[in-house]
Order: C-alpha cells, then sequence, then structure tokens
C-alpha cells in the first residue's frame, strides 16, 4: 500500500459519514458573498446595448446621445461596425455610468444601425433548410439491414428534447477594477484558475497582471468557463473610466437569452431483438442544436454496444445563443432516445423493461456488474417486480399510473489539482487552492480530507479558495473537482504529517517512525510518551510547516466511471394530459464518498433539475421573430417543492466500490430522470409521448393518435 491510500474502512473516523457544509452558517445567514454582493468605492455600473435581430450585420454605431447623459462615464464597442451578429440579445456596445438608472439611459440612448439577415431559431423539424444543416459522416456497423430482417420484433418512434437554459440563481457577472498595472476581478465562475489567462489573451497583458475572486458562486452547471463579453467589457469600462471599479451582471432576461443553453436532440430509431430481448440492430436518424455551434453529436446509441448499427447525425446551425456545456452534456439527450427507444421494443415484445435491460448487460462497455446490482437495489425500493404491469395497464379510469426505468453512466475522473496546507506553531491548520466551490460543498470535501489526514475535528481545518493567486487547479467540470481536490490534500496531509513528525521525534525521544496522530495528539505507537496537537506544532521552530499536494500523483486515490439506475413512479390525468411524479429512486455509484450528506444532496439536485427539464422546461423560440418568448422565471417553468414528489437517494458502497477512490458524482444523476418519467408516463397511458417537456399538450395529443 502507498501512504496515501484512504485509510481502510474500520479506520476512518470522518470519511463517508455525514459532515454538515462547513460554509453553511455564512450562506445561511446572509454573511457569504457572491459576486452580486461586491460593492467598492467608486463602483460605475454598466448596461449592454444587445442586438434585437436573430441575424443582422451592424451597419453604424453613434455613441454621441449616451454620451450626453448625465453620469456617463465610459463605452466600449464590443462588436463594430461591419460586424455580423447571429443572436438575438448579442453584446454590440457596454456602457458604463455612475449609477444604475444613468447606465440605463446611456444603453437606451446608443443609436445602432442595423442590416437584417435570413435567420432560424426553431430546430424540432427535421425539414431543416440545407443552408442552416450540417450533416455529420453517416456510420456503419456491421450488417444493420440483414440483422432487422430476422430480428423476432422492430421498434420504431420518435423521441426529443428541447434547447434548454442553465437557469442560474446568480446570473453570469463581474466587477473589474483596475490598479496601476493589474487588474482586479469579482467573477461568477466555475474556472478561478481559467479566467485570467482567457483575460490576458484578450486584454493583451500579462496574465500575471491578472487576479480573479469568486469565493461563492450562485451555481453554473457548465456555463461559466469562460470570461464572456461582458466580462471583457467591464474590464475595457474600467480601464476606460480611470481604474474605477465596473459592475456589469446580467438580469433575468439577458440571462436566458445569451448565457447559453443545453443542446436538443430529436430522432427517429428503429431497434430489433430476438424475442428472448436480446439486441441485434439499431438505426437512427438525428438532429440537434446548440445554435451557431450546432451542438455536438449525441452518442447514440448510449451505453449499449449494439453489434449491428446505422447512423445518421445533421447540426442545426441556428441562430439561438451558442450552447455551452450544462450538467452532464449530451447524456441526458442520449439517454432519452436510446432506452425511451428499449423501453418501446420491451413494449413491443411484452416484457418487463427491466428485463430486458438484465438481458442486455453484456453489451455494456464496463461495469456490467455494478449495473445489475443496481437495479436490485432499485427494484427493492420501488417495489418494481411486485409492482409493474404492461402498458396501460397499471390503472385504468381517468388518473393513471405508471413505472419507468432508466441507466446512465458519467466519467467523473479527477481533475489536475494542486494546494497548499499549512500548520502553524499555534496548531491552526489551513488549506489553500485555487479552486471554486458551485454548491457542491468543495470547501467540506476538503476539510474532510484534511482532518481525517491529520485526525483533528473538520471545524479545526480552516480552508480558503476562490482566488487565483492560490495554487492552480482546474475548472469545475465533469464532476472532477472532488477528486481532484480530496487527492491533492490527501497527499499534502500525508506529507505533512510525516514531516510534522520528523519535527516532533527528538522530543518524545524515538524515531519519527515509531510516531502516530491519533486523537489529536502525537504518541508512540503502543503506549508511551504524547504531546498534544499544540505542544506537538510548537515543536516546529517559530515557523509554518507548509506543504504542496498535487493530483496526478503518487497512489490509486480517485478513479473514473461510474453507473447509476432510476425508476420512477408517475401517474397521468388523462383528461387533462397533467402528469404527477410520486416518487424517483436513484441508485448511484461514485466509489469511496467522502460526505456522505454532500454527496446525496448532490443526487437530491440533480434529480430535482430533471424533473424540471421532464416536464416543465423549455426555451421557446418565435420563428417570425427570432426572439426567445419566455426570459423570465415567469414563463420559463422550473419544478417547485411540490412537484417533486418523494425522492430516494441509496449509494451504492462497500469494499468493492470504496477501493476505487474517489469518483465524481456532481452530474450523473441528472441524466436518467427524463428518461425513467417518459417511460413511466408511456408506461401509464399506453402510448409513448415523443418530446420532452411532458407538458399536458403534448400527453394530449399523444392520447388523441394512440389506437384505441
Amino acid at each position: 500500500m502507498s501512504a496515501y491510500d484512504w485509510p481502510p474502512a474500520g479506520q476512518r473516523r470522518i470519511l463517508g459519514t455525514d459532515v454538515a457544509r462547513i460554509d453553511a452558517p455564512a450562506k445561511a445567514s446572509g454573511r457569504a458573498a457572491y459576486t452580486h454582493d461586491v460593492r467598492l468605492a467608486g463602483m460605475l455600473y454598466a448596461r449592454t446595448v444587445r442586438c434585437p435581430h436573430a441575424h443582422a450585420r451592424v451597419k453604424k454605431i453613434d455613441l454621441s446621445a449616451a454620451e450626453r447623459i448625465p453620469g456617463f462615464k465610459a463605452a466600449f464597442v464590443v462588436q463594430g461596425s461591419g460586424t455580423e451578429i447571429f443572436w438575438a440579445g448579442d453584446d454590440v456596445v457596454a456602457v458604463a455610468a455612475e449609477d444604475e438608472h444613468a447606465a440605463e439611459m446611456a444603453m437606451r440612448a446608443v443609436a445602432v444601425e442595423y442590416q437584417v439577415l435570413p435567420h432560424l431559431v426553431v430546430d424540432s423539424s427535421a425539414d431543416v433548410p440545407a443552408a442552416f444543416s450540417k450533416p455529420m459522416d453517416p456510420e456503419l456497423v456491421g450488417d444493420p439491414d440483414g440483422a432487422f430482417a430476422k430480428a423476432d420484433a422492430v421498434a420504431e418512434g420518435d423521441y426529443g428534447l428541447p434547447v434548454i437554459t442553465h437557469c442560474c440563481l446568480e446570473t453570469h457577472g463581474s466587477v473589474a477594477a483596475w490598479g496601476k498595472d493589474s487588474l482586479e476581478m469579482h467573477v461568477s465562475t466555475q474556472a478561478v484558475a481559467g479566467v485570467p489567462e482567457q483575460l490576458a489573451l484578450a486584454l493583451k497583458v500579462p496574465q500575471s497582471q491578472i487576479r480573479v475572486h469568486a469565493p461563492y458562486v450562485g451555481s453554473a452547471y457548465g456555463s461559466k468557463l469562460a470570461a464572456d463579453r461582458w466580462g471583457l467589457s467591464a474590464a475595457h469600462l474600467s480601464k476606460q473610466a480611470g481604474g474605477a471599479p465596473v459592475r456589469l451582471v446580467l438580469d433575468r432576461r439577458e440571462e436566458q437569452e445569451v448565457a447559453g443553453c443545453r443542446p436538443s436532440t430529436y430522432a427517429h430509431v428503429k431497434v430489433g431483438a430476438q424475442k428472448d430481448g436480446t439486441l441485434v440492430a439499431w438505426q437512427s436518424t438525428s438532429w440537434g442544436t446548440g445554435g451557431l455551434g450546432g451542438g455536438a453529436e449525441p452518442p447514440l446509441p448510449y451505453l449499449f454496444r449494439i453489434p449491428n448499427q446505422r447512423r445518421q447525425h445533421t447540426q442545426v446551425v441556428n441562430n439561438i445563443g451558442s450552447a455551452r456545456s450544462m450538467r452532464a452534456p449530451h447524456n441526458p439527450q442520449a439517454c432519452l432516445v436510446t432506452l425511451g427507444a428499449l423501453d418501446d421494443l420491451a413494449a413491443k415484445l411484452g416484457m418487463d423493461p427491466v428485463a430486458l435491460l438484465r438481458k442486455n448487460l453484456g453489451l455494456l462497455s464496463a461495469h456490467a456488474d455494478v449495473y445489475a446490482e443496481e437495479l436490485g437495489v432499485a427494484d427493492k425500493l420501488m417495489q418494481w417486480s411486485k409492482r409493474w404491469k404492461p402498458r396501460g395497464t397499471m390503472s385504468k379510469g381517468e388518473v393513471r399510473q405508471g413505472l419507468g426505468v432508466s441507466m446512465h453512466a458519467w466519467p467523473g475522473k479527477a481533475h489536475p489539482f494542486q494546494c497548499d496546507l499549512t500548520i502553524q506553531p499555534d496548531g491552526t491548520v489551513s488549506v489553500r487552492a485555487g479552486t471554486q466551490d458551485l454548491g457542491t460543498g468543495t470547501r467540506t470535501v476538503m476539510a474532510i480530507v484534511a482532518a481525517e489526514t491529520l485526525g483533528l475535528p473538520v471545524k479545526a481545518i480552516h480552508v480558503a479558495i476562490g482566488d487565483s493567486a492560490y495554487p492552480v487547479s482546474a475548472a469545475s467540470g465533469g464532476s472532477g473537482t472532488v477528486g481532484g481536490s480530496a487527492s491533492a490534500v490527501r497527499r499534502a496531509a500525508v506529507d505533512a504529517v510525516a514531516e510534522l513528525l520528523a519535527r516532533v521525534a527528538p522530543a518524545l525521544g524515538v524515531a519519527a517512525s515509531k510516531l502516530e496522530l491519533a486523537e489529536g495528539s502525537v504518541r508512540v505507537k503502543g503506549g508511551g510518551p504524547s504531546l498534544t496537537w499544540k505542544q506537538a506544532c510548537s515543536k516546529l521552530g517559530g515557523l509554518p510547516l507548509s506543504v504542496r499536494g498535487k493530483n496526478p500523483g503518487a497512489g490509486a486515490l480517485a478513479d473514473s466511471g461510474v453507473g447509476g439506475v432510476q425508476m420512477a413512479d408517475v401517474s397521468v390525468d388523462v383528461r387533462t394530459g397533467v402528469v404527477r411524479l410520486h416518487k424517483l429512486v436513484a441508485v448511484q455509484d461514485c466509489g469511496l464518498v467522502v460526505d456522505r450528506k454532500t454527496t446525496t444532496s448532490q443526487v437530491y439536485g440533480s434529480l430535482v433539475m430533471g424533473i424540471g427539464y421532464s416536464l416543465y422546461e423549455e426555451k421557446l423560440m418565435d420563428q417570425n421573430l427570432g426572439r426567445c418568448l419566455n426570459p423570465n422565471m415567469e414563463f420559463y417553468r422550473l419544478c417547485g417543492i411540490g412537484d417533486v414528489g418523494e425522492l430516494v437517494v441509496h449509494l451504492m458502497s462497500g469494499p468493492s466500490y470504496d477501493r476505487r477512490g474517489v469518483i465524481g458524482c456532481g452530474e450523473p444523476a441528472v441524466i436518467s430522470p427524463g428518461t425513467a418519467i417518459s417511460n413511466a408516463v408511456a408506461n401509464a397511458i399506453g402510448v409513448r409521448v415523443p418530446h420532452l417537456p411532458l407538458t399536458p399538450d403534448r400527453v394530449l395529443a399523444a392520447l388523441s393518435g394512440a389506437t384505441p
């Protein structure tokens, strides 16, 4: 075993227990200062002139009227004359003034002349004009035609998910302030260490002159990885205003229109199987958009390596705000398309969909044993085997009940991470890292690992993050932060213990190898003299002991690749089309659990988000105007506490899971809710509702087209 390995189960004091977030009091009391809370002396307020057209060319910009507004201080042209604009709401000019009212008036006074160009914003139909479509190369595996001809059952269907937005509680924004030769940026970001590099390149200044602060972040979900045009605008405005701090944060409308979205995916799928459920053939024609970038091709078929396949995907390049990573990018889309189709195939075979999944576990690329165990756990928690009945037969009447199942996977690989762990002569311990906490519990995870290794209580560890002046860490993405941070802190703490024991050993008259940390003291193994923690630290000679921890490094502390199974219990009112979720079971593998409370919270959050995109969320676009019709929280519906039903979370644990080390769990559980709920609705009403969200109009349309 490496000295860095995680302690065995019987020797853990804190790892894997329920530890409350160490920053919970600051957040609950309102003392936690987010970027939106930053107020600096002499601060100016900025607003952005945004293009009202989905596709246009800037012909002329006139700032003269804006410059005459009382309180006006600076203007920065983001996209000048001749620039082609590709979505409504894109930045054209940013202005700064002494107060918010003056900034609003200056923004309205800027005159911009546009040449309006043709646009496309709707992508739910496969009939997309050639100018807006970008077909990918078709893919062929095996002999799908021959396999379909020999299949005992073939199911065909349509499946789809629309564009949705991140809906971060704290909208994007920053406060920029230039000093004599340096730039201080307070940014709502999930890339504290990455934003300085982006700003330095754009501003053409040395990266060493830029410092980014983000002690608290009000969620990101993948949308806050860049400095963005508004961040650059704030920096330019501050420089023009003689270094005065400039606050530029998006309002809710701007956030919904331009701060990113999750790409859509639509598909027509044909899938075939033998009568025992063995999958033999797959064929899919899919398309989707992520705006100007077109969105990436979803991994179809999802999870299962079906032997004979034909796939064709088309990227729709349209005029909406470009896609950004969103919690488990492309996986919810691929999951619905694939496991929705497999659920329809099971119905065609008259087969329990859980039995069909079990039959094909051998087609998974990895961890078939994990999925087999998880299906059994989920079955017991939902009482699936006792309750499940074929489609449309679970209940009769005006309100019908149904069950649905789904599976998912996610890498969760640990990111590169550095931290400094410092022990002071007075016994205080601090850990610093240039990472960020999006609300996931990064601070708490770091404190737990340090406390576990040093033999101290969690409250004895001070964690400082959210500052680019601290040791460099990767952006939060791919669920890699907990693995990276836990591994780096563990290495730093183990090295710190070794050095501390070496410093203390002479005072106890033994070799350092004869000492151990336990119960807040340094003592001789097997009995003998000891020192309290503070007494031991006083032997440091008046200077702090500081150790740099890095991941990757020696020791198997983190791994990648997790699986999960979810089951949904719903009811559908066939008169109104209203879907109600009664229970959602989530069984999730995430390797070694550092903090059971925050890990469970991550899964709960994923389930709530999944219910939202299953039943309510959709970015509605007007094809004629090219504008978003619901850029606010009144008409862009999120689920509330009365919509979530009973949520049951089960984390897989035990030696076979723990020995893999820490694996990220922030994203995987958001993948399956849409599929499990959609399959449950199909089970309830006997017919597939092709597209999410499962709104009443879509449910009623599916019912009206169903064969009696």
